[in-house]
């Protein structure tokens, strides 16, 4: 019985209280990410994108200049772009995610 209000002040106080997150945790959860984060594998597929529709992407995500850009026998398009004064390889599968190394 000692612990009945201890239970009962525990059941009445706000989740908000209750779960407090972690102090770093991400504020959006891994499920929630932009559509296409850059670093996504690719996956072979259908692709039905057109090369202009992938320089877009592309340039969305941050590589407005791309060379080379071509659909390889996967279905992914690849290319290579400039990015902090680096060139990088490129690539955008049927999904629309985009991958750069």
């Amino acid at each position: 019985m000692r612990f009945l209000p201890l239970l009962c002040i525990a059941l009445l106080m706000p989740a908000s209280v209750r779960a407090t997150p972690e102090p770093g945790a991400p504020a959006v959860a891994p499920a929630e990410k932009a559509h296409g984060a850059v670093g996504t594998r690719l996956e072979p597929g259908a692709n039905s994108f057109t090369a202009a529709q992938v320089r877009a992407r592309l340039a969305e995500m941050g590589f407005p200049e791309v060379a080379d850009l071509h659909l390889d026998g996967q279905g992914i398009w690849r290319g290579r772009a400039e990015h902090a004064g680096r060139t990088l390889r490129v690539g955008m599968d049927y999904r629309g995610e985009v991958s750069a190394e």
